[in-house]
């Protein structure tokens, strides 16, 4: 069933992303071309659009504030805006020449930074306040992450902190944040920020204040602890300050000088001024089969980069199957596009009597090939000239795991099979023809396991006329930049 949707009501939809610097970012591939196509939407598009268009008219999108006219800034000025913050928080705001430094210092050298970070605020706001509501925290916590991360997903620190609230390793594991080779959940906004919470509510009921918890969620509640200590048994921040570490003594007075220029920024002539999107046009779908963003990409046209920046937990650009599922978040107008065309994306035969093999074929001398030490089902697939999805349906395989020795049907065509392959009719005679390709420019295989401290530039430097570009090509670790210990790696060394 079809609806008609009126011309204008579109227009004023399109005009509505176009006056926000997201008509690029996410409309391209909704141009129409003719006006009838205009006026022809599917019910699904009627409901999204009619939906779009009462959002962008509510108080979460529209902004009505305008600017104002200089007005000189004064220290008294600034006592009087700081105490209306007091006011309005449970946090001590309170004047200091420290936090007046801190705040000229930043609207003399960082009103674009600032700025910058407005047009970010408007996608990851909402998501803070959303779970410091559930949490009942100060909703002014939003800020910190600014100071952690400046509100980039995957920040990391020199120390290894990382995400947006920049949780080490070990403290993430705490509190339910997973990290493998494929997801680190520190840079999820939404799983983050729940760790976050549970994190800093726990401080919270440690100090009984909510200064010297931030405090202690920048350099540990035992730091802090110290700090009272030495000072004598005092509480207040601003007492025990000077007993903190460097980093710490800078934090509270940037996160208070952050507040203030957020509360504060129309009065200083800082704006947000170009969002590319904001958290209410996203919309997310369960993941049912590992995919790839390049196979969204080629299925539903998304940028690649726009995909990353909304999903940034997947560090290889990978989404694996590894709990009951995974989240994709999209632009809503994308929502539609991928709902509509998930088998195309999970590979799923429209009518399964068209697959060209259903079953698993047993493998014979003359249909068949031994998986050798090191071999992959790209690498054999590429050498007999199928696709991967053909190899692992002849073998009924579900996963890409391979054990030495095992025999894989690389032919259904026995007549094919021997002509293309004429000098091989036995298992034995084809390893015999693989193995040769293994050596390359005269050199032969050698396993290497990775120790402790060992990087590629390091490895590669124990083997003559090696490069950790071939050690990269040789072992498939393109998307690698760590190795860990145990690893073994396939090197090919030079022959006598």
């Amino acid at each position: 069933m079809k609806k008609l949707l009126p011309l204008f009501f579109w227009a004023i939809y399109v005009l509505s992303f176009a006056q926000n610097g997201l008509i690029s970012e996410l409309t391209d591939d909704a141009a129409f071309s003719s006006i009838e196509e205009l006026n022809l939407l599917t019910y699904p598009e009627v409901i999204d659009y009619t939906w779009m268009e009462n959002l962008y008219d509510s108080p979460l999108y529209k902004d009505t504030e305008e600017k104002n006219s200089y007005e000189e800034f004064t220290s008294d000025l600034l006592k009087l805006r700081l105490g209306n913050l007091n006011d309005r928080t449970p946090f001590n705001v309170e004047y200091n020449a420290t936090l007046e430094r801190y705040i000229r210092l930043y609207l003399k050298t960082r009103k674009d930074d600032i700025s910058n970070l407005m047009d970010k605020a408007k996608y990851y706001f909402p998501i803070f306040e959303e779970y410091l509501d559930k949490y009942n925290l100060p909703l002014e916590i939003k800020y910190l992450a600014i100071v952690e991360s400046a509100l980039k997903p995957n920040a990391r620190s020199a120390y290894g902190a990382t995400g947006l609230w920049q949780f080490m390793y070990h403290t993430g594991k705490q509190f339910g944040l997973k990290v493998t080779s494929y997801v680190d959940e520190r840079s999820d906004p939404i799983k983050s920020t729940e760790a976050a919470c549970k994190y800093l509510e726990s401080l919270y009921k440690t100090f009984d204040d909510w200064d010297l918890a931030l405090a202690a969620y920048n350099s540990g509640p035992g730091n802090v602890s110290k700090a009272i200590r030495r000072s004598g048994g005092l509480r207040n921040y601003w007492n025990i300050r000077k007993y903190l570490p460097a980093e710490t003594r800078g934090y509270l007075p940037a996160f208070y000088a952050t507040y203030y220029l957020f509360e504060y920024g129309k009065e200083h002539d800082i704006y947000a001024k170009d969002s590319k999107i904001t958290f209410f046009e996203t919309d997310t779908v369960h993941v049912k089969k590992k995919l790839t963003f390049q196979k969204i990409n080629e299925v539903i046209g998304i940028d690649k980069g726009l995909l990353k920046k909304l999903n940034p937990q997947y560090k290889l650009n990978i989404i694996p199957i590894i709990d009951e599922f995974n989240v994709l978040t999209l632009p809503k107008n994308y929502i539609g596009k991928f709902v509509s065309s998930e088998n195309k994306i999970y590979n799923i035969p429209k009518d399964n009597s068209k697959r060209e093999v259903s079953k698993y074929i047993t493998p014979t001398p003359y249909n068949s090939y031994v998986v050798l030490q090191g071999d992959n089902l790209s690498k054999i697939a590429k050498s007999f000239e199928i696709t991967l999805g053909q190899i692992k349906t002849w073998n009924g395989l579900e996963t890409n795991y391979l054990i030495e020795g095992q025999s894989l049907v690389v032919s259904i065509d026995k007549k094919i099979y021997l002509e293309k392959n004429s000098s091989s009719t036995s298992i034995q005679a084809k390893n015999s023809f693989i193995k040769k390709r293994s050596l390359e420019n005269n050199r032969q295989v050698e396993m290497y396991t990775v120790k402790e401290g060992d990087s590629l530039f390091l490895i590669s430097k124990k083997f003559p006329d090696v490069t950790i570009h071939q050690i990269r090509n040789w072992n498939n670790m393109w998307n690698v930049s760590y190795v860990e210990p145990g690893t073994q790696l396939k090197i090919l060394t030079e022959t006598e």
